[in-house]
């Protein structure tokens, strides 16, 4: 897209809400971008992520989407190259399964506490950004988080 253009493009342009790249903050400022207004800061990102796997109200979750580091191979030779891999995860009668698209089948993962495991691997492997998916009246009201 070109940074030219009339002066409606230049004016619409203006009226854009627009932070530009500082440091590696660049989730904060994609997520103050798309809400149009200075929301987030280091910080409160920060406190977010800083957030127990315990406080998560597992039942008002419907699934989890995670972005996890995925190793590129060439048949059985693994290239020193990494890229990332997105996975789902969901509950079916009160049992998790990994829904990686790379699977054959369903993985199962179990209980809460083998999910809360589950999660918990991926994230200590850094690079790993985990989704909430949530009705819309449970993101709402914050309710996808126990009280402390």
């Amino acid at each position: 897209m070109s940074e030219g253009g009339s002066e409606e493009e230049a004016s619409e342009r203006r009226e854009l809400y627009h932070e530009r790249q500082r440091l590696e903050l660049c989730a904060v400022h994609a997520l103050n971008n798309v809400l149009q207004r200075p929301c987030f800061t280091q910080e409160a990102a920060d406190e977010i992520c800083k957030r127990s796997l315990e406080r998560l109200a597992l039942g008002r979750i419907v699934g989890f989407i995670l972005n996890v580091p995925s190793n590129v191979s060439l048949g059985f030779v693994s290239l020193p190259v990494s890229r990332k891999h997105w996975l789902a995860v969901r509950q079916l009668r009160g049992t998790y399964y990994n829904l990686d698209s790379k699977l054959k089948a369903p993985a199962r993962i179990g209980g809460e506490g083998e999910l809360r495991t589950f999660l918990r691997q991926f994230l200590s492997q850094g690079l790993c950004e985990v989704f909430l998916v949530v009705p819309k009246a449970v993101e709402e009201a914050g309710a996808w988080l126990n009280p402390e």
